[in-house]
């Protein structure tokens, strides 16, 4: 096999009271990577669609060339990779577009050189790619987007990830409004400084929401969904968010919050009915604002990336 095309997911990346330690994979949006083999060493960007020509086409500058280029060194790899990358997925939209991009590319480089790696192993590689793309290697969106369902980074170092059980009924609204925030943005403006009250509550509520998904107690992971130190601050800078909010709360989401740094805002739900009727009420709220916006929903994506047919293309939003 010299030639592969691989499919690696959107991510939501948080939680709401995880800020940096938990996140979960979706099955849409996501990028889609065509790789191909060859006999000159290094990482060659042969294209990108989908980013209006805002991405960079060095590959240690592409967060898809600077992960494979970590994987060839790793293994001593004396061949190269060609990377034809499709973007499907807004950039700034706090659902991991560059998480998506680095894992499909690391996932189908592996698999062209044989696969002699574990997803688990390539995870390093993919947090390189993401310090690239932000300047810090964190791992709540490459972990999930690379190993499916949700994920618990419990360390960075030594880096210790953690899959965590979670109920099979549980589906996520995603509303990306037609706005951007940038990742950098939305780390300057947190505070530097937390009241220990306020870092109780929040660590009690990521216990709360892990203990609730393994046990699949729906009531548990509704009252654990609550941030309270990043999720006020962040909110600032996404128009309209408490409306959109409270509509996906009044509907009969399980709660709702920003994913990763925004603006995309997740819900969840006990079935994909209710998603959908979820995802109608955001989306209305937002119209309100005069703003456009799409909706995804999916149940949780245990997969994480895969290869996909020559004519297989990405689930397009559902409204």
């Amino acid at each position: 096999m010299n030639r592969i095309r691989v499919f690696a997911p959107a991510t939501v990346a948080n939680v709401a009271c995880g800020f940096d330690s938990l996140g979960f994979a979706i099955h849409q949006p996501g990028d889609i990577v065509e790789a191909e083999l060859n006999d000159e060493k290094g990482v060659r960007i042969t294209g990108i669609t989908g980013d209006g020509g805002r991405l960079p086409r060095d590959a240690d500058k592409n967060t898809a060339g600077v992960a494979v280029l970590a994987l060839l060194e790793h293994l001593g790899e004396s061949r190269g990779v060609d990377i034809l990358l499709h973007k499907h997925m807004p950039l700034g939209s706090g659902l991991g577009s560059s998480a998506a991009s680095s894992v499909a590319a690391l996932y189908a480089a592996n698999q062209l050189l044989g696969g002699p790696l574990k997803k688990e192993e390539m995870l390093p590689f993919a947090m390189k790619a993401e310090a690239s793309a932000c300047g810090s290697p964190h791992a709540d969106n490459v972990a999930p987007a690379l190993l499916g369902g949700f994920v618990l980074i419990r360390s960075y170092e030594p880096l210790d990830v953690i899959s965590i059980d979670y109920p099979e009924n549980l589906f996520c609204t995603i509303l990306h409004p037609h706005i951007e925030v940038r990742t950098e943005d939305s780390r300057r403006i947190l505070r530097k400084h937390i009241k220990l009250a306020d870092a109780v509550i929040q660590w009690s509520n990521l216990a709360g929401l892990i203990a609730g998904l393994a046990k699949s107690d729906f009531d548990l992971i509704s009252r654990s969904l609550n941030d309270i130190i990043f999720e006020p601050v962040r909110s600032l800078l996404i128009p309209g968010f408490d409306r959109v909010k409270g509509s996906a709360i009044a509907s009969g989401a399980l709660g709702c919050s920003i994913s990763g740094s925004g603006p995309s805002v997740f819900a969840l739900s006990t079935s994909m009915e209710k998603a959908r009727e979820v995802g109608l009420a955001m989306k209305q709220a937002f119209s309100e604002l005069q703003l456009e916006s799409d909706i995804y929903v999916s149940p949780v994506n245990s997969i994480g990336p895969r290869i996909l047919q020559p004519d297989e293309n990405p689930v397009e939003p559902l409204f």
